[in-house]
């Protein structure tokens, strides 16, 4: 791994730099709503501005980064995010920080789709495992690292601020002068949202309803740790011990979901889930204790996610993966961008402990609704017709067996035939037609003389098959 971070040093300084960042401005803006005693739907709204233009910015940043290249749009956006954290230093306006917020959303998904399209291809299939581990490494500790910097300026002044700015600002240095070869101008990936809705329903579900857990968390878990009584040094231990339950607990579940079968592990994580969250909003949790419910809801919470994509990815062929991966950043961003405005107004008139209520309530709309969908495919496959499968007993023990066979002449063929029983006899070449899906010239009533007796129309019948039968060889042996 150490070999890969040397390799991708560049792209993973500047990921480490942007992560600080957004996860520094995130808690910060939290905190700082809180303080003046916004209403928490005003919260939520911010934080589904967010998510809202991460879902707008992947569109707009598919055609920015075609017209003007990978290293050109990384800068210009990220200059767009800096001037839009320090405006949030200008201006007290909600509805101006609410534009800005949104800015920052769609600049963020821009400069995210730069790093993870040159990491796919100048990685190759070698190593592209550990190159993408390793950026989640990046990140997740990008993540941390916001949160320890929050506890070391606690005070909500303009000084997290002015170190956003500068962490956004300075991302910008290491793919300036980066010496890795350009990558090719991104290809639009299309959305096919209603077939894969029909293909991998459960991992959509779970998609959408672990970034309404997940936003939820981001934007709202500050105000409701600030409401619990804890300081700012508190708040950002309780964000950073989360975030690192997250990170430990990616790879065990990984290893766990190779050998269970995911739909079973996500409707059990779904339910450990909801029992967990239910409890965190009920029970009077405090110090060390919250500390401890925290980290198992960042292990839980934060694991859905990649379950639920890696079985999406099972159930889909090789050339669709570009569109499934399109349609699962839209739809984990929708469920980011409802999940806080619909916790905010659970918070606004039920107290900050209705957060959790909140996660309970998806959590159980989501283990019925996997529950549901797995019944249904069940039943589905049930309903479904067995492919068919000729038995042995039919043909192998028929004398048309021998007439079948091309290692038998047509004369013991023809004795078999007429051996056989009359009342065994199939209808005139319909025992031909059955087995071979073959329609010779059918043998009519009108073809058998009435005058003839039973064993004489039996032996004319045989004649008729033979001929049929020679039929059939001649013709297999000119194919």
């Amino acid at each position: 791994m150490s070999a890969t971070i040397r390799s991708f040093s560049s792209l993973y300084l500047a990921t480490l730099l942007m992560v600080l960042a957004a996860g520094l401005l995130t808690t910060y803006l939290g905190l700082r709503l809180a303080a003046i005693d916004v209403s928490k739907i005003w919260i939520g709204g911010m934080m589904s501005a967010y998510y809202l233009g991460l879902v707008a910015g992947s569109k707009i940043g598919h055609k920015l980064i075609a017209r003007v290249g990978h290293i050109r749009a990384f800068v210009a956006t990220a200059g767009i995010v800096t001037a839009s954290a320090l405006g949030h230093a200008l201006v007290d306006d909600l509805n101006i920080w609410l534009v800005l917020r949104l800015m920052v959303g769609i600049c963020m998904m821009c400069q995210y789709m730069v790093l993870e399209s040159w990491l796919n291809e100048q990685a190759d299939s070698k190593n592209r495992g550990t190159v993408f581990a390793s950026y989640m490494i990046v990140s997740y500790l990008g993540l941390v690292l916001g949160q320890g910097a929050m506890s070391l300026n606690p005070e909500l002044t303009i000084k997290p601020l002015i170190l956003v700015a500068m962490c956004f600002a300075l991302c910008i240095v290491p793919l300036a002068l980066t010496r890795r070869i350009h990558p090719h101008p991104m290809r639009p990936a299309p959305l096919k949202i209603k077939i894969f809705w029909q293909k991998v329903p459960q991992s959509l579900t779970t998609i959408a309803m672990a970034g309404m857990i997940v936003g939820s968390f981001y934007g709202l878990a500050p105000a409701f740790a600030a409401s619990q009584g804890m300081n700012t040094e508190q708040v950002a231990a309780y964000m950073a011990v989360t975030v690192v339950a997250g990170l430990l607990a990616q790879w065990p579940m990984g290893k766990l979901s190779d050998r269970v079968r995911r739909s079973r592990l996500i409707r059990t994580n779904t339910v450990l889930l909801g029992l967990l969250v239910l409890a965190m909003a009920i029970l009077p949790l405090s110090g060390t204790l919250q500390l401890v419910f925290t980290f198992c809801f960042g292990i839980l919470a934060f694991t859905l996610y990649p379950l639920a994509t890696a079985m999406a990815n099972q159930h889909i062929e090789q050339d669709e993966r570009v569109a499934l991966s399109a349609t699962i950043l839209l739809t984990f961003g929708l469920g980011a961008s409802t999940g806080p405005l619909i916790a905010s107004a659970f918070m606004q008139f039920g107290g900050s402990r209705m957060l959790y209520a909140f996660m309970a309530l998806v959590a159980a709309l989501l283990f019925v609704r996997l529950t549901h969908v797995n019944y249904q495919q069940k039943q589905q496959d049930k309903a479904q017709p067995k492919d068919y499968v000729m038995a042995s007993g039919d043909l192998v023990s028929s004398p048309l067996a021998a007439a079948l066979d091309p290692r038998v002449d047509q004369a013991t063929a023809q004795q078999q035939l007429m051996a056989e029983p009359a009342d065994a006899m199939p209808e005139p070449g319909q025992g031909l037609q059955q087995e071979l899906q073959f329609d010779p010239e059918p043998v009519t009533a009108d073809a058998v003389d009435p005058d003839l007796t039973t064993d004489q129309t039996t032996e004319q019948t045989a004649q008729q098959l033979a001929a049929d039968v020679g039929a059939v060889k001649d013709q297999t042996g000119t194919t």
